[in-house]
C-alpha cells in the first residue's frame, strides 16, 4: 500500500462527498484523514489515503474525476503527513516560539510551499492569496510571499498561516520589549516578560524569600504549586514581568491579571533586593501594559501591614484605599481611565 494526498473541489450539496468517497472505495483506496476547506466555488476536500501499490497517479485521478471531483490534485505523500493538521500546526507554532527566525521554514512546512520569500513594504502586495501565491503581512514590516505550484491555496490555509505569523510576531515583540534597568546603586537588571521556561528560576525566587515576604505576597499563606505557578507565568489575559540579574537569576516578579476593564496586580521581590527601587520600576511597567490594553484601573489586594507596597502605590498615584480586616484594596487609575468632571 502507498500513501497519497488528494485534493478536489466538490459541489457543496448533500451526498456529493459520498459519491467521491465511493468512487475511491471501488479502487480499494482507504481514506485515512480528510479536511474540508469551504470556498465560494464549493467544498475543497483534502484527503490522505492509502492505496494499493499497483494504482498510479492517473488511476487515482480518474477515480476522483469519476466521483465528480474537479480541479483535482494528486501526489504521493510522506509518512509524516499521517500527523493530523492541528497537531502539525501546533508543532510548528511551538518551533516558532523557540526559534522566531524559523518562521519562513515553518510557513513552508505548514503550507507545503516550494518557496517563501520576504519582500520590503515598498514592493509588497496587500495580504491575500490567489492560486498558488499567498502574501502575508509581516508585523515587523514588509511581507512574506509564499509560493507553490499546486494545489491552489484555500481560505483555511490563509487563516492558519496568518495565525502562525501572529505567533512569531508576539514572540518577537516580547524579546524586543525587554529593557535594562539601572538601580540607584549602579546594579543592572533586565526587565522582561516571563516565559514558560522561567518556571524553575521563579520557583528558586520563592525559595529565597522569607516566610514574611511570602505572607505579604500571598495573603492566604498558600505558596503556589507548580501548576498555578505555570499559569502565573503566562496568564491568559495579562502579563508577568521578571527582573533578571546576572547569570539568569530571577530576583523579582510582578503580575497583571486582567478581567473586564480592570487589572489585578501583585509583586514579589526577594528580601535582599527590597527597598532598592525595583518594585516601583516593575509596577510602572505593569501600568504601561495596562494602558496599552485599555484597562481603566489597577487593583492590588495587600496585607494591611505591607507599608512598603502601600507607599509605592501612593507614589504612583493610588487614589482609593479600602480596608477589610487585615487586607486593604488599593485602586490605581491608568491614563485610559475616563476623566471625572468637577
Amino acid at each position: 500500500m502507498a500513501l497519497w494526498r488528494i485534493r478536489a473541489t466538490v459541489d457543496d450539496r448533500p451526498g456529493y462527498l459520498s459519491v467521491l468517497t465511493a468512487s475511491l472505495a471501488l479502487k480499494s483506496v482507504n481514506i485515512l484523514a480528510v479536511q474540508v476547506h469551504t470556498t465560494e466555488e464549493g467544498a475543497v476536500d483534502d484527503f490522505l489515503v492509502d492505496a494499493p501499490d499497483m494504482l498510479t497517479e492517473s488511476d487515482i485521478m480518474a477515480a476522483v474525476l469519476k466521483g465528480r471531483g474537479r480541479d483535482a490534485f494528486v501526489t504521493r505523500a510522506d509518512p509524516q503527513a499521517l500527523a493530523d493538521q492541528p497537531t502539525r500546526a501546533l508543532a510548528l507554532a511551538g518551533r516558532v516560539v523557540h526559534e522566531p527566525d524559523s518562521l519562513g521554514e515553518a510557513l513552508a512546512a505548514l503550507l507545503d510551499a516550494t518557496e517563501v520569500r520576504w519582500r520590503p513594504a515598498a514592493t509588497a502586495d496587500l495580504p491575500g492569496f490567489h492560486g498558488g501565491r499567498m502574501t502575508l503581512a509581516d508585523p515587523a514590516g514588509g511581507a512574506f510571499e509564499v509560493l507553490r505550484a499546486l494545489p491552489a491555496f484555500t481560505p483555511a490555509e490563509f487563516a492558519r498561516a496568518k495565525s502562525l505569523v501572529e505567533v512569531a510576531a508576539t514572540v518577537s515583540r516580547q524579546h524586543h520589549e525587554q529593557v535594562t534597568l539601572l538601580l540607584p546603586d549602579g546594579t543592572e537588571l533586565v526587565l522582561r516578560a516571563a516565559r514558560a521556561e522561567d518556571q524553575a528560576a521563579v520557583r528558586e525566587l520563592h525559595e529565597e524569600c522569607s516566610a514574611e515576604t511570602l505572607r505579604q505576597r500571598y495573603l492566604s499563606g498558600n505558596v503556589p504549586d507548580e501548576s498555578r505557578l505555570r499559569r502565573m507565568l503566562e496568564p491568559a489575559r495579562g502579563v508577568t514581568l521578571l527582573a533578571v540579574a546576572t547569570g539568569g537569576r530571577v530576583v523579582a516578579m510582578a503580575s497583571l491579571l486582567a478581567e473586564g476593564d480592570l487589572g489585578e496586580i501583585s509583586l514579589l521581590v526577594a528580601d535582599s533586593w527590597q527597598r532598592r527601587g525595583l518594585g516601583s520600576a516593575l509596577l510602572r511597567r505593569l501600568r504601561v501594559h495596562a494602558e496599552r490594553s485599555g484597562l481603566a484601573a489597577l487593583i492590588a489586594h495587600l496585607a494591611a501591614d505591607n507599608t512598603a507596597m502601600l507607599r509605592v502605590l501612593r507614589q504612583l498615584g493610588a487614589e482609593t484605599v479600602e480596608r477589610d480586616g487585615s487586607v486593604v484594596s488599593v485602586t490605581l487609575p491608568t491614563a485610559t481611565a475616563p476623566a471625572t468632571s468637577g
